[in-house]
């Protein structure tokens, strides 16, 4: 039985879901990657609201690689993130590899002012 990189992704998000929390104080930044889009949000799992939402259909400037507006919504978040005070965040790649947009978003956010 042939299993395809969805199911495969899947399986890698469920085992790092598993291990990772984010909580009021230092929330979880879920990132989910289509081909068109990036999206990033931080989620309170002790309640199980969304905190805030970022993609790159928000941005202003929409010209530019994939990578480079990865970086934008990463900053964009940590502005939204930096308005209410949360400085350290949990950081969940949702099964992805640690490579092109998802470390792209990450170094955004990181510019941006987050920790993790």
């Amino acid at each position: 039985m042939k299993i395809n990189k969805r199911i495969k992704r899947q399986i890698r998000h469920k085992r790092v879901r598993a291990k990772i929390k984010g909580v009021l104080e230092t929330p979880r930044l879920c990132v989910f990657r289509s081909n068109k889009h990036i999206y990033a949000q931080l989620v309170d799992d002790s309640k199980g609201k969304i905190m805030f939402l970022a993609s790159d259909l928000e941005l202003k400037k929409k010209s530019g690689k994939k990578s480079e507006l990865a970086v934008q919504v990463g900053e964009l978040l940590a502005k939204k993130a930096a308005e209410k005070k949360i400085e350290k965040v949990v950081f969940d790649r949702g099964g992805y590899q640690y490579h092109g947009r998802i470390k792209a978003l990450a170094d955004g956010a990181r510019k941006g002012g987050l920790k993790f």
